[in-house]
Formats: C-alpha cells, sequence, structure tokens
C-alpha cells in the first residue's frame, strides 16, 4: 500500500480485498499496515541493492510527471550506450515504453502495475530476472508517472533522477518537495520550447537546491539533443567508478 496515496503497490494488486462493512477501522491500525508495507519494501530494496553491487551496476530510479519526456530521453540514451544500458519500464498497461527503448538500441522489460502508482521494490527483483546482464553496466528504472508515490519507495537504486519539463510550469519543485529533495540529479526537459514558455530554469533549479543543495541540473531536451552530451559525460563517470 502506498503511504501517501494508499493504492496498492504492483506485488499486491491481485490481493486486495475490500471490507466494507469494518466502518470501525482505526487510523492507528491504518498506519501499521502502511509501515508493514514499507518495511517489507525496504527489505527487498537491500536485497536488490545487494545484487546490483555484486554485478557492478549503476542504477537510477526515473521519476517525473506523465508527458514529461521520460521515456523520450531514454531513447536518446539507448542510442548513446546500447547494451550497456537496460530499462525497466513501469506503467499501468501496455509496452508501448519499453517497445520504444528497444527498437532505440537498449535492453528493456516492462512492468504493468494494473493500477498501482508506482513501482517497488519486489516487482523490480522480478524484472531483472528478465534482463540480459551481462554487458549491462546501467539500469534505469523508468518509474510510472507520477511526482507523489514513486518518491518514498525505495527500490534499491544508487540514486533518484527526476525530469521537470517545461511545459508543466516552473512551481513544481515546491509543490512536491518530497520528491525534489530525494533527488540526486534533476533534468529540466523540453529546452527547445523554452522561447515559447514562461519558464523560470533558475527559480526551479534554485528551489531544488534549496530543498538538496548537492542537487545536480541539467537542461536538455529529448527532441534537440541540446544538453544530452553532459549527461552522457556524468552517466559515463558514474558507471565508471
Amino acid at each position: 500500500m502506498c503511504d501517501t496515496c494508499g493504492c496498492l503497490s504492483p506485488s499486491e494488486t491481485g490481493h486486495h480485498h475490500h471490507h466494507h462493512d469494518h466502518k470501525h477501522t482505526h487510523e492507528h491500525k491504518q498506519i501499521a499496515i502502511g509501515e508493514s508495507v514499507m518495511a517489507r519494501n525496504d527489505e527487498y530494496a537491500e536485497k536488490n541493492r545487494a545484487h546490483f553491487a555484486e554485478k557492478r551496476l549503476f542504477v537510477i530510479n526515473l521519476i517525473s510527471s506523465p508527458g514529461s519526456g521520460k521515456t523520450a530521453v531514454l531513447e536518446v540514451l539507448a542510442r548513446h550506450f546500447g547494451s550497456r544500458m537496460a530499462v525497466i519500464e513501469g506503467d499501468i498497461q501496455t509496452s508501448r515504453d519499453a517497445d520504444r527503448v528497444t527498437a532505440a538500441g537498449s535492453a528493456a522489460h516492462q512492468i504493468e502495475t494494473q493500477g498501482a502508482c508506482h513501482l517497488d521494490a519486489h516487482s523490480v527483483g522480478h524484472a531483472l530476472a528478465h534482463l540480459d546482464l551481462e554487458t549491462v553496466k546501467l539500469i534505469i528504472i523508468e518509474n510510472v508517472g507520477n511526482l507523489v508515490c514513486p518518491s518514498t519507495y525505495d527500490l534499491g537504486e544508487n540514486e533518484k533522477m527526476a525530469i521537470l519539463s517545461l511545459p508543466e510550469g516552473d512551481d513544481k519543485v515546491l509543490k512536491y518537495p518530497a520528491l525534489f529533495h530525494r533527488v540526486k540529479t534533476l533534468l529540466i526537459n523540453k529546452m527547445d520550447l523554452s522561447p515559447y514558455l514562461q519558464f523560470d530554469v533558475d527559480r526551479a533549479e534554485a528551489e531544488c537546491r534549496s530543498l538538496n543543495p548537492e542537487v545536480q541540473s541539467f537542461r536538455v531536451s529529448a527532441t534537440t539533443g541540446v544538453g544530452m552530451d553532459a549527461l552522457f559525460a556524468y552517466l559515463e563517470d558514474r558507471i565508471g567508478e
């Protein structure tokens, strides 16, 4: 169960039973259930982390709103990294994003959450069994499009990366602090639209640094390729460690 919105995690869908007659459920019981779910997720996250470390994989949990350009960015990365990168895709339904990444040159496995608004560590661990990691150095987990629920779930990653696109507006960082104070890197995407939109990039970056002084920011356009060389260099450095 998501401790933010109460939705089921991917590992719990299909095991949700409604008890409409128990209207006397106390708040402390609901909190205890949420804590239990998070504790179980953290156990799986530690197993994932140990597995990633053993395989010397650098893993990114990529989080953003729907339509921010996550998959478009991944297509550009796939063309650069090829077989050195693999992607775990999270969507409520369809394998469209995984198909796009595969066509661009990197292996991908799709997780369909069937309604859950985020990925959990258990489902990510199962997805690894479907990927050939022999040549892989970088794994990117494209989380379900959502700025709230995915931010609190540890998947065993090395870092969280957020994408904020210009059409979303420059006021989102402080509206969604749970995500932006956790991210190691921030991508400001769709910079090609800057002549047409009133988006203060300096403001968005400054507000993110007010929550997380160590955050690294990249101004990019997946469409034109602007700023992608700097992102390539950053990721090459990470997988070279």
